[in-house]
């Protein structure tokens, strides 16, 4: 029989995080990306609970079951690491391995640098290591999408993207969801827009879903979404010049902890930068790279695309852990 996770509510950094638990030993921290929840965890909890390791999945500050500031500034990257940091303590452990996807990894990053005393060891999924880089990232995207369609600068405004999205939550999701992964990359490559285009503008309406996404699965995320709406989500993008401000204090510090970095070969974030080796930069900033795992084919929602090899990848890296 599957291990079902059971929920709490844990107390950290001025905040409420429902979290999903299970099993018992070491603790291993789950943290989802945008737009998830801890059910972007749903295969990695019940394999890893049953290998030894005590599980949490937080829903991250802004999402599902976890409290929801309304400031843009409450999602800073220091109070997304602190929530995590004080997530470990309130479960009263003194140390955990991280492993994050998408937002989660540069958050499980960051947690590393900005509170190496809770971290034991750290995974990210989807997005590399690249450090505080020269200037803020919004201003570097300006440069290189001045001329055309960027997400992230689409969702600079507040309230235009929120109005977009939660206009209807389940085709939004399905849409974002498909677009992004390994079926949707070959089917159909995210179209190049001008710059005044919608997120939404030209991305395909899948049917049938891809296997790993069933109508199941989206109607939880709905359900989330519906409920929690994409402000708070949405803010972690706003926060860019904050962050850089924040990150000077960590700016010349290396990721010491063992690590491990798992993708998909089709996901689109491996490309943000034109021209730049991701991956290549990840190994100058991280001491302790043991594992890089390229999974062929699959796209940005790879421990959801392929759990059974995400699974296996983290159980190497964990495995190797003293």
């Amino acid at each position: 029989m599957t291990i079902q996770p059971e929920f709490a509510t844990v107390q950290t950094n001025g905040i409420r995080l429902r979290v999903a638990l299970a099993g018992k030993g070491p603790l291993v921290v789950l943290v989802h990306g945008w737009p998830e929840s801890w059910y972007s965890w749903r295969h990695q909890i019940p394999a890893l609970a049953e290998a030894g390791y005590r599980v949490a999945a937080p829903d991250v500050r802004g999402y599902g079951g976890s409290d929801k500031p309304a400031a843009i500034e409450a999602y800073a990257i220091k109070e997304m690491c602190a929530d995590i940091a004080g997530l470990v303590e309130g479960l009263g452990e003194r140390q955990a391995i991280l492993v994050g996807h998408d937002w989660g990894a540069p958050i499980v990053w960051n947690t590393s640098a900005f509170f190496p005393q809770r971290v034991r060891a750290v995974a990210g999924l989807s997005v590399p290591h690249a450090g505080r880089g020269p200037a803020p990232r919004i201003e570097l995207f300006r440069n290189i999408y001045k001329d055309r369609f960027f997400y992230q600068l689409y969702f600079q405004q507040p309230g235009v993207a929120e109005a977009e999205f939660e206009t209807d939550v389940r085709a939004s999701l399905r849409k974002i969801y498909y677009s992004a992964s390994g079926e949707g990359r070959k089917a159909a490559p995210r179209p190049a827009k001008p710059a005044d285009a919608k997120y939404l503008d030209g991305l395909v309406d899948p049917n049938p879903l891809p296997d790993w996404l069933t109508p199941d699965d989206l109607d939880y995320y709905a359900g989330e979404f519906a409920r929690s709406g994409f402000r708070g989500p949405l803010n972690r993008y706003r926060t860019s010049e904050l962050d850089f401000a924040q990150q000077a204090e960590i700016a010349d510090r290396r990721i010491e902890q063992p690590a491990s970095f798992i993708a998909g070969s089709l996901d689109p974030v491996l490309s943000f930068l034109p021209g730049v080796d991701l991956v290549a930069l990840m190994r100058e900033r991280v001491t302790d790279l043991r594992l890089v795992r390229i999974i062929d084919g699959a796209g940005h929602w790879v421990q959801q695309e392929r759990p059974a090899e995400v699974n296996a990848a983290l159980l190497e890296f964990l495995g190797g852990l003293a």
